[in-house]
């Protein structure tokens, strides 16, 4: 199966993003790919972390919704739509930041609402998700087709979420081959952690990994790692790249994966 990781450095015009957004989805589609992801907040990453609830759509419904299940479907590829910033009954003053699935048909066939919510403060830098946005309580796992008619069941996750390997496990456990992990990672966190985070999710679980990153220094001032990579069963790097906007592909082999399980039964062997 052809795979595209989508890496994008978002400003903070919305509509100038997701013109970006459909252009690189519609250039990987043309690359062969059956399986594209966006990064993180795709769509915004505005001067303030509140800037996002501006954006809030009701789930179902929505711009960024439609125009990303109308790429779906005028491209025939099965679409991991970053992340968008869903409504929460009841409130305007925060948001899930909610991952979206849509099917070769434009059909929206799962939904993630992201666990994990980034904290962080070295003096310099300050982080805390969770005033705008809500932890979401579910992991989703979705099942797919190849253009091969092979079937592969993937994953879902959202940046942060990557430190937390109980979640990846659980994917691993429901028979997992392909773990997405759109993100925007931020540079200092990235620098240190991002590669070896995400080959030991690929490794332990041997899985692929699909890591679609923002990477570069946006509007806002922010600097994003970037290093959108593919990654194999076995933890090797398929294709990386380190800044800037651009399309990650790769290809992915069912065989491949199958015979890293047979030759290290590790996910068997496991005892507790």
């Amino acid at each position: 199966m052809k795979v595209a990781a989508l890496q994008m450095v978002s400003g903070v015009a919305w509509e100038q993003n997701l013109a970006d957004a459909l252009r690189l989805i519609r250039d990987a589609a043309r690359q062969g790919a059956e399986l594209v992801v966006l990064p993180e907040h795709f769509a915004l990453l505005g001067r303030r972390d509140t800037d996002k609830l501006a954006l809030r759509e009701v789930w179902g419904q929505g711009p960024l919704q439609n125009a990303l299940a109308g790429v779906a479907r005028e491209c025939a590829i099965w679409l991991v739509g970053g992340t968008l910033p869903i409504a929460i009954e009841g409130t305007d003053q925060q948001a899930y930041n909610t991952l979206p699935v849509w099917n070769p048909q434009g059909q929206c066939v799962a939904r993630y609402d992201k666990i994990h919510l980034f904290e962080f403060d070295n003096g310099n830098e300050q982080f805390n998700e969770s005033v705008v946005l809500r932890h979401g309580q579910q992991p989703v796992a979705v099942t797919l087709h190849d253009r091969q008619g092979q079937t592969w069941q993937m994953g879902l996750s959202v940046c942060y979420d990557l430190r937390f390997p109980e979640l990846f496990r659980h994917y691993a456990q429901l028979g997992a081959d392909v773990l997405v992990v759109p993100s925007a990672f931020t540079h200092t966190t990235g620098q240190a952690h991002w590669e070896v985070l995400l080959r030991a999710r690929a490794i332990e679980n041997q899985c692929a990994v699909l890591a679609a990153a923002q990477g570069g220094v946006h509007a806002n001032g922010r600097h994003t790692w970037g290093d959108s990579l593919v990654i194999d069963a076995w933890g090797q790097v398929l294709n990386r790249l380190p800044q800037g906007e651009g399309v990650v592909m790769a290809e992915l082999v069912k065989a491949d994966q199958e015979r890293v399980r047979a030759q290290l039964p590790a996910l068997r062997n496991r005892r507790l």
